[in-house]
């Protein structure tokens, strides 16, 4: 992609699945990354593992956290001596029927989701514009911020805000040279949807792939993070205030 070598790029819940995968992508395209995740042992063993592909280093919290978000922004400052990208890529999700959900598991939901995305962008676009030299900002949504699906209506709630709060940054920030988008996975391979299907049954995955990606399967990591590296980068500079779905056409199921 051009325009990334050199970048200084943040990965929030950069510490495994996508996060990971996404910290490699821009490690390979040239550009330096600071990591955060909620895991300090994680941090640090990505961190070791990514060592070699070029500058990283990674801090550990939570991203619902003020104090925490604090940290984890100025110490990517002063590692990188500045900031050009944010990936808001931290996020938690569970399978729970709307009847069962507890206001506790509602709240811990948008409080990470939704309230943590909101306060990493903000602390950074902040930093952004006080360094005026533009940036980018790409949130982590979902096609269940897009369409609902059954068992999932307060990850569907958190994700569909993340696209109007990325459609707000993007009227307000692109005066600065801020541009800002989402990108909407799908089914994708990892950790995280890994331990989701392991409480259903064994025929889950494949079936699911079958009857509702076209494609036949489901995503992989590296494909996710490749549309973060496409957005960031100087050939996508004309977009803006939008989101990338990367679903395999799942979204065109009827």
């Amino acid at each position: 992609m051009r325009g990334l070598v050199g970048k200084r790029v943040l990965v929030s819940g950069g510490s495994s699945g996508i996060g990971a995968a996404t910290a490699r992508r821009f490690l390979e395209e040239g550009s330096r990354v600071v990591i955060g995740g909620l895991d300090p042992a994680e941090v640090d063993r990505t961190v070791t593992d990514l060592a070699p592909l070029g500058e990283i280093s990674g801090l550990a919290g939570d991203v619902s956290s003020e104090a925490d978000v604090e940290s984890l922004v100025g110490g990517a400052v002063a590692a990188l001596g500045g900031l050009d990208v944010l990936v808001n890529n931290a996020g938690i999700a569970w399978r729970e029927p709307f009847l069962d959900i507890t206001a506790e598991h509602w709240d811990t939901m948008i409080s990470v989701n939704l309230r943590g995305m909101f306060l990493v962008a903000q602390a950074v676009a902040r930093h952004l514009v006080a360094q005026g030299r533009g940036g980018v900002i790409l949130n982590m949504s979902s096609t269940n911020g897009i369409g609902g699906e059954a068992d999932y209506a307060h990850y569907n709630a958190s994700k569909g805000g993340v696209l109007l709060l990325t459609r707000t940054m993007a009227v307000e920030l692109g005066r600065h040279g801020i541009r800002v988008n989402a990108l909407c996975p799908g089914y994708i391979r990892t950790p995280l949807n890994s331990a989701i299907a392991a409480t259903l049954d064994g025929d889950f995955v494949s079936a699911y792939e079958r009857e509702h990606i076209p494609l036949g399967r489901a995503g992989l990591a590296e494909e996710v993070a490749a549309g973060y590296a496409f957005l960031a980068s100087d050939d996508a500079a004309f977009v803006h205030g939008t989101e990338l779905v990367i679903d395999g056409g799942q979204l065109a199921v009827m």
